[in-house]
């Protein structure tokens, strides 16, 4: 990267997102999250005081946004599991929206005098795949997109994005897409809230393809074109670190002059095995020591996924700021040697 000629320019900004919230969430509560089939969506019916604190958690580590705790909510999904009436299953994924809202409140109390109020963290509202509610494992390759026609899916999507618009949510975070159909109906979906901005991100199987098979790139390319007013940043989430790298290279080589906003935000590289669990932790490299790297590759807003801990998103930001400073010393340097 480049540095720009003048001192008074700032490096980018960089925004750290949250972690793994299902993951958090489990510090908390003494019940299985995975495996189940609201997932940790189902807390917000059970326990919302803890859901609080989950997102305080991520908050006191220094995440700029928290993410509300919907990615596997839906009207029908609560009206089948929880037992709720379709109207209260609506309301429960406003619910979600407040939750957060009141973890930033608390987090701005107990901080007040060292956050503006211009700068107090952002609620983002999660926008899992369809896949997700059929709870048999198809987020993870797509294949439902070639049984399930596009209008199904934008209607399953419809009412939590509305639901999560009326909240107040500022910004809606289309995540984990495993594929391309459900990916370019979202970005048009997005249009009929003018007023909501939203990044994308899909998960990848391998580093070259998303989960259902396409090339991520030409997908990633064709989605950002669809909707670049409202798109913030595209990008991977809960894939292997591992993979971000030959993911995102070249991915602006075409457009020097006007780069696609990059979000990245990968699980810990561990594998899930149903009948024991998470394994594979100890041979997994920390999240953070990707950060840096990505950074120079143009990523501009960065978490963790699926087991990332609240102390994890402390460790990316200090890479972070690492890297700020990285890039003031390089930019003095270069003008220093080009005067």
């Amino acid at each position: 990267m480049t540095p720009p000629a003048s001192d008074d320019v700032e490096p980018p900004q960089i925004v750290v997102l949250d972690g793994g919230f299902s993951t958090q969430l489990s510090c908390h509560v003494g019940h299985v999250i995975d495996g189940d089939p609201l997932w940790s969506a189902r807390f917000l019916h059970t326990h919302p005081n803890e859901v609080v604190n989950a997102h305080l958690d991520f908050l006191r580590a220094g995440a700029h946004l928290i993410i509300t705790n919907t990615y596997q909510a839906s009207v029908d999904g609560f009206v089948e599991h929880l037992g709720v009436t379709a109207e209260e299953g609506y309301d429960l994924i406003k619910r979600a929206a407040e939750l957060a809202k009141k973890a930033r409140d608390l987090y701005m109390e107990e901080y007040e005098e060292y956050i503006q109020t211009d700068h107090a963290p952002i609620v983002v509202g999660s926008v899992g795949p369809y896949g997700a509610h059929l709870h048999d494992g198809s987020e993870y390759d797509g294949s439902y997109a070639d049984t399930t026609t596009v209008q199904s899916m934008r209607e399953w999507h419809l009412p939590r994005i509305r639901a999560l618009v009326e909240a107040g949510v500022e910004l809606l975070a289309l995540e984990t897409i495993p594929c391309q159909e459900e990916a370019e109906m979202l970005c048009e979906l997005l249009r009929e809230f003018p007023g909501m901005k939203a990044w994308l991100s899909f998960s990848c199987k391998d580093d070259q393809s998303i989960a259902h098979g396409e090339s991520f790139q030409k997908v990633a390319k064709k989605c950002w074109n669809l909707n670049p007013e409202q798109l913030v940043a595209v990008g991977v989430n809960c894939c292997t670190p591992s993979y971000v790298g030959k993911l995102l290279k070249g991915i602006n080589d075409d457009r020097p002059d006007d780069p696609i906003p990059l979000i990245v935000y990968p699980n810990s590289g561990e594998k899930y095995n149903p009948q024991i669990g998470w394994i594979d932790r100890d041979k997994c490299e920390p999240v953070e020591v990707y950060i840096q790297e990505w950074l120079d590759m143009g990523v501009r807003y960065v978490g963790g996924c699926c087991r990332t801990y609240a102390a994890d998103v402390s460790r990316i930001r200090n890479q972070v700021h690492c890297w700020r400073d990285r890039w003031r010393f390089q930019h003095k340097y270069s003008k220093t040697q080009n005067s």
